[in-house]
């Protein structure tokens, strides 16, 4: 199959790519070796959006954080995505490191990062009355915020899909080439794709690709984060995501609410080898713990976790984004390096990549693009009196099917048949949050799969937790009626 743009990756990156792309008259693909968008890097991190004053200046990394980080707004209303600024604090503990918060305010500054204040100890405890006893004082920053990642990179995908941008899954790139004629070869395990231009957002594994058609080489670290997801109980522990001060593995072990409810802790900072890796660890979750409690006290990590897990942040040698055409390689454009501030930066992202290709192609914009992504009703944001009238129109909605989070079959039949609909329980999870509440799919993953057989028609058997071999039905032990 022939197009104009190839991406590698349905992750934030590329989903951002393929929404900004879709804008052109340009035939664009988007190749994911996952069952669905948002299986990697993208749906295990801190879902925080960050301010900016992290980053060191002048970098791109500092340039697409800002911008991301002011696009957020616009973008999480048009595509109906939860989204708040609930601001950060980044809190000192010890007095003599106090000066390390004016480095930050001031790198903040220099970074254009609108707002910040560094707040004496009654300040911060006076914004957040949990945070440790030894708080000398914090740096505010009312433009940082959270943001739900599994519908952000949902939601941009499906945007782009439908102003005609076409997504493959289960569809891995194995190779990269480019004839003489200036045409890419991409070979899978689903077929041939060619193309004009290549992007490379494969996260973890982008040196890969990188590597494949450069001879300036680069390396990628798969840094594994392990986090902990506390009871919607305890979601009000702080209203603010509370950072302790930076190392040079990273911004620390984070304290935050979701747009959920929950309580987020983590994450931590492991390098490994393994690009496939995400398995937790006892150490990992006691290291977490321990840090998170030296900033915020009385965490009842021990009572009120309802599950953990662990993601992989791409870190390249340099700790720098590196979004540009190869020279060596013409029209490969890398989007590589997108570890944090990744998630803020992605609408950034998105358009720098959009941006290159323009400039060399030079597309006709399209006079019909549609920008606007109306979201998977919620009924219990819905007055009772909505809700009575949604339910009356369709009874799917009046069904419960998750019981911890109250989503119902209305919700999950529009997850199945939207755009990029879901296929897998995951999927299901992502678009609706059925399976993440305090008993983590134990008394709903059966009636998901139900309604899954029922309106895609796949086999019991062949239903997944999340693609590949993770079949939650291995055999039938018995004949059932309607069997031949």
């Amino acid at each position: 199959m022939t197009y104009d743009v190839i991406i590698i990756g349905a992750g934030v990156s590329g989903a951002a790519s393929a929404r900004e792309l879709s804008k052109y008259k340009l035939n664009v693909c988007v190749l994911e070796k996952a069952e669905d968008v948002c299986s990697g890097t993208s749906k295990a991190n801190s879902a925080i959006i960050h301010a900016g004053f992290d980053a060191p200046e002048g970098s791109l990394m500092a340039k697409l954080n800002v911008e991301g980080n002011q696009m957020m707004d616009r973008l999480a209303e048009d595509l109906d995505i939860p989204f708040k600024r609930n601001g950060s604090l980044v809190v000192c503990i010890h007095k003599e490191e106090l000066g390390v918060l004016k480095d930050l305010y001031d790198r903040g500054v220099a970074n254009g990062v609108e707002g910040l204040k560094i707040l004496s100890r009654e300040e911060a405890l006076a914004l957040e009355p949990n945070l440790s006893d030894n708080v000398e004082g914090a740096l505010y920053a009312p433009t940082g915020g959270i943001v739900c990642p599994f519908i952000l990179n949902i939601a941009m995908a499906e945007n782009a899909n439908t102003n005609g941008v076409d997504f493959r899954f289960n569809t891995e790139v194995e190779h990269l080439s480019r004839d003489d004629d200036g045409i890419w070869h991409i070979r899978t395990n689903n077929g041939e794709y060619t193309a004009k231009y290549v992007v490379n957002a494969a996260g973890v594994h982008a040196d890969i690709f990188h590597n494949m058609v450069s001879s300036n080489k680069i390396h990628i670290t798969p840094r594994r984060g392990d986090y902990c997801l506390l009871d919607k109980e305890m979601g009000g522990h702080v209203s603010h995501t509370i950072f302790p001060q930076p190392t040079k593995y990273g911004k620390g072990v984070l304290v935050s609410p979701t747009v959920h409810g929950n309580l987020i802790v983590g994450p931590t900072a492991i390098d490994i080898e393994d690009k496939e890796a995400t398995a937790t660890t006892q150490e990992g979750i006691d290291s977490l713990i321990e840090k998170a409690s030296m900033n915020v006290k009385d965490l009842p990590v021990g009572r009120k976790v309802i599950t953990s897990f662990a993601g992989l942040r791409a870190h390249e040698e340099h700790h720098e984004f590196i979004i540009k055409e190869l020279p060596d390689a013409p029209h490969f454009i890398d989007c590589a390096g997108i570890e944090s501030p990744g998630l803020t930066s992605c609408p950034a992202i998105g358009k720098m990549v959009a941006d290159i290709i323009c400039d060399l192609e030079k597309p006709e914009k399209k006079t019909d693009w549609n920008g606007k992504r109306k979201g998977i009703i919620d009924p219990n944001a819905l007055t009772l009196e909505e809700r009575n009238e949604l339910i009356k129109k369709n009874p799917a909605y009046g069904n419960i099917v998750c019981r911890c989070e109250s989503i119902s079959e209305g919700e999950i039949l529009d997850a199945i048949h939207r755009p990029l609909g879901a296929r897998s329980l995951d999927g299901v999870k992502r678009r609706t949050r059925a399976g993440m509440g305090r008993c983590q799919a134990g008394f709903c993953s059966p009636r998901v799969m139900e309604i899954i057989n029922r309106e895609l028609g796949i086999p019991m058997e062949k239903i997944t937790k999340s693609g590949g071999r993770s079949n939650i039905v291995l055999e039938r032990s018995k004949a059932v009626k309607g069997d031949e």
